[in-house]
């Protein structure tokens, strides 16, 4: 991963951090998954969601609008 991404969100949902990324995503924030989750038990490990060091305040704020707990 290329460097000035900082971690926005993490979840042991796959499918909570999707809906995260893609509300970033129409709001014109590029957003990463980085899956960290076990491949056999996925219980274990967490998905997290990546942004641009300069989209780090505007998604927090949408996060929080959203109320999506951080």
């Amino acid at each position: 991963m290329e460097k000035n991404w900082v971690k926005i969100y993490k979840s042991t949902n796959f499918y909570q951090s999707e809906i995260v990324k893609q509300m970033l995503l129409q709001h014109n924030i590029t957003a990463v998954l980085l899956n960290k989750q076990d491949s056999s038990y996925r219980s274990f490990g967490n998905v997290e969601v990546y942004v641009h060091q300069e989209d780090f305040d505007h998604a927090i704020e949408l996060l929080i609008l959203n109320q999506i707990e951080l």
